[in-house]
């Protein structure tokens, strides 16, 4: 497809190609809508009832007489604070399309990082018509947002087609929206068709990579043919062995910049099973072609289980700690539903998560390609690499997508290897290692689950120390992209029965349920953690089986007894631990080894990922790795 049309002031139609940067041209923002694309989304979500009969559809507003509704919600604010801070837009132009006999009252309102309210324009439009509004971008650095209200004074009216628009003399940029996926097919398949059900954002999108690395390919399913017929050859549908998500995502990554590509570009990274808000990436692309300078854009993240709740405003880590996720700002929202709750003061991110992301094309050209990491922590370093390269993240506030929630997942599996390795190469690249302080972290992260019988949870975790103490070349490396750590790590953990899920009917009749009792003080922890170790040492723990909730199930509390049947974080099975004192002794004896190699080998580790990474990130080596 040929690049996207702009349209200059006089009306000549320009190609993206032919654009010169000193035309000025009009560049749409966002779109207000007043209802949610399906109908588990709530639609307070966009738009709000303040009084009289309202009928709300995705596009427009049906109002009796005196009835009036706003669009302080989500996805209806115009998150102010995030634009003037992080673009060169100053000021808006806001067009309402109004049918009625009567009068519609048309109001541009704002609120600040007090939570504070103001009026900013107000427009009273009579028949039917076009209400234009002039609104300036220039009172929100801390905080604050604007948003619309309709009143329909005296006579029905239908309202629509609303637009925040703005101008500039900006090149036109390249839009591409990379998605990967692994024997996800019928997700991977709605999300694409997701991207073509909306007909203004499918002709944004000049190219769309899906890179298929399973074996239930995604181009067997009626609604990916569904989105070829919208896209045609926009849509490029890649085959590739697993490297996970690293490996998909940065395929995208690799396409989009290829030397002899158009530019500008942006390139937006996604998860194959969210569900979409098309206006998301709408917006995302939007804010990133009007960046100062080039700046990755986030999208929030809602529970798909519990669609109203946002995961967290935007994210940091700790990296001595090998922490991400993060609240940013101790005032950010988290497990919090957004249709109640206003995030008004505006929350500056470290990185975002690759569940939406657009990464600008000048990171790959000045930072290289992402790490080929598998998965677990390749956002985190990227976005931390592309930080210290002058590349900031900005988690936008009013975008997001509705992901599986996290809560629902448990952390005993195989990716428990690649958060350890990946965590620990991130820390020696980005910030560096002080061996005997993330010695004292790493065996915390392995005796709490020795000691909540998780003996393969704590093998993983040490294979993940290894790998990075072995180096990049290691058996359990990142030359083959982590296939054959996958491999070694998911044999390994076959034979502690505890990693395997179990139906409910594993449960033995009449066995009781313990619930824990208060949280031990975080300074204290040590002392209960040895204190747990001796008691299980001494067999001193509570005899026969328990069942213990997911929500109870700290390794503290679990560690008081002999047996425990711990639900799964997905709520559809159990985990059987048993005591099984040789093998915690066999374990702690393996630690304590490993962290005395830790301490004497890290910082000539840290030196051998620091001089491979350069090569790590090239062209060549993600070509070589994707067989091409």
């Amino acid at each position: 497809m040929d690049a996207p049309t702009v349209t200059a002031p006089d009306g000549d139609a320009r190609s993206a190609g032919d654009e010169a940067a000193d035309v000025e041209r009009e560049l749409l923002l966002q779109r207000t809508l007043f209802a949610g694309e399906r109908s588990w989304v709530n639609d307070d979500l966009y738009s709000r009832i303040s009084g009289g009969l309202v009928r709300r559809t995705r596009g427009e507003l049906r109002l009796e007489p005196g009835a009036s509704v706003d669009t302080n919600t989500y996805f209806g604010r115009f998150e102010a604070s995030y634009w003037q801070r992080w673009t060169a837009v100053t000021d808006l132009t806001v067009r309402v399309s109004i049918e009625t006999d009567g009068a519609v009252d048309v109001l541009v309102r704002a609120s600040d990082i007090g939570s504070h309210v103001r009026t900013v324009d107000v427009a009273r439009h009579s028949g039917d018509g076009m209400a234009v509004l002039g609104v300036p971008v220039d009172m929100f650095t801390d905080g604050g947002a604007m948003w619309l209200e309709f009143h329909a004074v005296d006579s029905a009216a239908t309202v629509s087609e609303v637009t925040w628009s703005t101008t500039t003399t900006r090149p036109v940029r390249r839009a591409a929206v990379a998605i990967c996926t692994f024997n996800r097919a019928d997700d991977c398949a709605a999300t694409v068709d997701s991207l073509a059900s909306d007909p203004l954002v499918a002709d944004l999108i000049d190219d769309l990579y899906v890179t298929d690395q399973g074996t239930d390919l995604v181009e067997t399913r009626e609604q990916f043919h569904h989105a070829v017929e919208e896209f045609g050859d926009r849509l490029h549908y890649l085959r590739q062995p697993n490297l996970g998500g690293a490996g998909g995502f940065s395929r995208g990554l690799y396409e989009a910049t290829a030397p002899g590509a158009p530019g500008p570009v942006d390139v937006l990274l996604m998860d194959d099973d969210v569900r979409v808000e098309p206006e998301t990436v709408l917006r995302l692309f939007a804010f990133a072609a009007v960046t100062r300078e080039p700046v990755l854009v986030g999208a929030q993240m809602l529970y798909l289980y519990n669609p109203d709740y946002l995961l967290v405003s935007a994210e940091r880590t700790q990296l001595d700690r090998l922490e991400g996720g993060l609240d940013a700002d101790e005032f950010a929202l988290r497990d919090q539903s957004v249709v109640t709750e206003r995030q008004e003061r505006r929350i500056d991110a470290e990185y975002n998560a690759w569940w939406s992301c657009v990464v600008p094309g000048e990171a790959v050209e000045e930072v290289g390609l992402p790490m080929p990491y598998f998965f677990q922590w390749d956002d985190i370093e990227y976005g931390l690499r592309c930080r210290q390269a002058g590349m900031p993240t900005c988690t936008l506030q009013g975008a997001a997508v509705w992901h599986a929630d996290f809560y629902w997942k448990d952390a005993d599996d195989f990716g428990q290897f690649f958060s350890h390795r990946n965590a620990l190469v991130t820390v020696a690249l980005r910030q560096g290692i002080s061996p005997r302080s993330m010695a004292a972290t790493l065996g915390r992260a392995v005796l709490r689950p020795i000691a909540g019988m998780q003996y393969g949870l704590a093998v993983t975790r040490m294979r993940g120390i290894e790998a990075f103490l072995d180096g990049p070349d290691g058996a359990r490396g990142v030359g083959d992209g982590g296939q054959a750590a996958l491999a070694a790590v998911r044999s390994e953990r076959s034979g502690y029965p505890e990693t395997v899920k179990l139906g409910v009917d594993a449960l033995p009749p009449g066995v009781d349920v313990a619930r824990k009792a208060g949280t031990p003080r975080e300074d204290r922890e040590d002392q209960v953690l040895a204190k747990r170790l001796l008691v299980q040492k001494l067999g001193r723990q509570r005899p026969g089986a328990v069942a213990v909730p997911y929500e109870d199930s700290d390794w503290w509390h679990v560690s008081l007894f002999d047996e425990a049947y711990v639900t799964d974080a997905s709520q559809s099975g159990v985990r059987h631990r048993r005591r099984d004192s040789a093998r915690a002794a066999e374990l702690q004896k393996s630690l304590a080894a490993l962290l005395a190699r830790f301490v004497r080998d890290a910082p000539a580790a840290q030196e051998r990922w620091r001089a491979a990474q350069d090569e790590l990130t090239t062209r060549e080596n993600w070509a070589r790795l994707y067989g091409v």
